[in-house]
């Protein structure tokens, strides 16, 4: 199957994780609507998009406003005539510590992450429902919205908000024939890059050398190239019955995640009284309490970072 005649639109595309989105969804046969805040890279973007031999135009302007969500969409409507796929990529950072972050950090990166999701998603469907045609809305994830990260209160909010929110676009929209599903890649990026734990990874992709089969392997962790075909697939008709999930890739890997579910379900006559709960808690509830955060294995020594 390919996606001819499909047309997508991809935040955040100027370049990294985004631009490799585009090009496979172009590769494969879609006009691409281009967007990133830089004028500069989403022209590259482009560029690189019609030199392949795909279509591609570009809307600069910052996800979160809907004013952009209506741009985006009338420039995909105007440009190639419909729209059938949405990737909401587009992302800031503003990490530091809970005690350290201040308004301006937690809005800046919901606006973008949470708001300019739901916005451009909002946007999308009130063209696609009509048109009839359905449609494929891929929402871009992170392991920091599914099990938190130190320094990322305001990120790990929006993106477990993202995931809260395509499960009930997948309950609203599925009778319209429009999917709705959530990828965490796990990525050399422009983060990643800054963390001494992947940096002979990084440094491999950059040498345009093979990335260790430890990283590619074992932690699931690659290039944007291997990120995109999970995105070309969701957007494609081969997967017009997945929707409703959360996906993870990176390297060798792919992940279906779960859902939330009760770990243990217990009972008591008169309810969970404070007493009971102390007397209880130790044998009944404490084995079966949840792990946070990300674990990684000890790096082989190999690819350990240099220390000075």
């Amino acid at each position: 199957m390919s996606l001819d005649g499909k047309v997508a639109i991809v935040t955040g595309s100027g370049r990294g994780l985004g631009l490799a989105y585009a090009r496979e969804l172009a590769r494969r046969g879609a006009a691409v609507v281009v967007n990133d805040v830089d004028e500069q890279a989403a022209a590259d973007a482009v560029a690189t998009v019609q030199a392949a031999g795909g279509r591609a135009v570009a809307v600069v302007a910052p996800v979160g406003p809907t004013e952009t969500a209506k741009e985006l969409v009338r420039t995909a409507v105007e440009h190639f005539g419909r729209l059938d796929i949405l990737v909401t990529n587009a992302g800031v950072l503003r990490d530091t510590m809970l005690w350290k972050m201040t308004d301006d950090d937690f809005d800046t990166v919901i606006e973008v992450h949470l708001r300019g999701t739901f916005t451009t998603v909002r946007e999308a469907v009130r063209h696609m429902r009509p048109a009839g045609a359905g449609g494929r809305i891929i929402c871009v994830g992170s392991p920091t919205g599914q099990r938190g990260n130190i320094g990322q209160t305001n990120y790990a909010a929006a993106k477990a908000g993202i995931v809260g929110m395509v499960r009930t676009w997948a309950l609203e929209l599925a009778r319209a024939g429009i999917t709705a599903n959530t990828v965490v890649p796990v990525a050399a990026t422009a983060m990643t890059a800054t963390v001494p734990y992947f940096a002979a990874a990084v440094r491999a992709e950059a040498d345009g050398e093979p990335m260790p089969a430890f990283f590619r392997h074992d932690l699931g962790f690659g290039t944007a190239d291997d990120v995109a075909g999970l995105i070309a697939f969701l957007g494609s008709d081969a997967a017009a019955s997945v929707t409703g999930q959360v996906i993870g890739v990176g390297g060798d890997r792919l992940q279906v995640w779960t859902h939330p579910e009760a770990a243990l379900t217990a009972h008591r006559e008169g309810g969970w009284t404070y007493d009971a709960l102390v007397e209880a808690w130790p044998t009944t509830f404490a084995g079966v309490t949840q792990s946070v955060g990300e674990h990684f294995p000890e790096l082989p020594a190999e690819f350990a970072p240099a220390t000075s």
